[in-house]
């Protein structure tokens, strides 16, 4: 190793603290091992995507600890030239551009990896977004991951997401904006809704009714939320860890909605594992 070679290592961390090896094969359908978290140290600072480009003293993040270690290598490349880079890279990583499912913070730690030492980081990390819209539930759960996208770019509180499972339509089957019976029968409701009710579902998919309208059609073919109430009762306590932490004023929103879902998510794993 050369005297000014600075070290490279990419930290990974499980933002579900577990819960994702425990219950995935239940609501997925397949195996998850963890919902990954990436940055990489070097010159001391650990480096990762999050609302933008961010950086703080190694060993200083709101991610805790990391699960795993990986030594990436070492770079020769001076401080203020990764620096510049970083510049030159960012408008491509705003809270605008970001997407958890194909730009995200492990996208960015690939890809300053592959300047850094001209490696790229594991691919479980990266294939992560396909196994799980690949999974069998992965059309239920893509409305409440593209609720949560929108809510981080905007920087706003995550809040409990709605479940509008995306259901395939018999042909026929009326669609809201009609009105009219079919013969069908499948989520007719008997008499048209008033003006107001109209409005509401103006802009709903015509396969998908909204949730409390769909618990009360008779014979309702659409497959309710598996998660119930569990889900809502989760989000609101991370809304609550949110609010507190956001408070202090010391943190980032996207860093004090990690924090605040790391701390529910470990809740509720000593739980399993109390359970277990």
């Amino acid at each position: 190793m050369a005297e000014d070679g600075h070290k490279v290592i990419l930290n990974v961390y499980d933002l579900s603290q577990g819960l994702a090896r425990q219950l995935s094969t239940t609501f997925l359908g397949k195996a998850i091992e963890g919902i990954w978290h990436t940055g990489v140290v070097v010159y001391g600072h650990e480096y990762y995507f999050g609302g933008g480009i961010q950086h703080a003293p190694a060993g200083t993040t709101p991610y805790g600890t990391p699960v795993q270690v990986v030594d990436l290598g070492v770079t020769h490349i001076p401080k203020d030239v990764f620096e510049m880079y970083l510049q030159e890279i960012s408008p491509r990583y705003t809270a605008e551009t970001y997407s958890l499912l194909t730009h995200n913070c492990n996208n960015f730690s690939n890809e300053i990896a592959q300047f850094l030492v001209g490696a790229t980081i594991p691919d479980y990390i990266l294939n992560l977004p396909n196994e799980v819209t690949n999974s069998p539930m992965g059309a239920l759960i893509m409305p409440m991951i593209q609720q949560l996208e929108s809510t981080l770019r905007a920087n706003a509180v995550p809040q409990a997401p709605q479940f509008r499972p995306a259901t395939v339509a018999p042909a026929s089957q009326p669609t809201l904006s009609g009105g009219k019976s079919s013969s069908s029968g499948v989520n007719q409701s008997k008499k048209p809704e008033s003006q107001d009710g109209e409005k509401k579902n103006a802009n709903v998919p015509p396969a998908v009714k909204p949730v409390g309208e769909q618990e009360k059609t008779p014979g309702n073919a659409v497959v309710k939320d598996p998660l119930g109430d569990a889900r809502s009762k989760v989000q609101e306590e991370i809304t609550r860890e949110f609010a507190a932490i956001m408070a202090t004023g010391t943190l980032r929103a996207s860093e004090a909605a990690a924090l605040a879902t790391k701390k529910v998510m470990r809740r509720y794993g000593d739980t399993f594992a109390a359970m277990n």
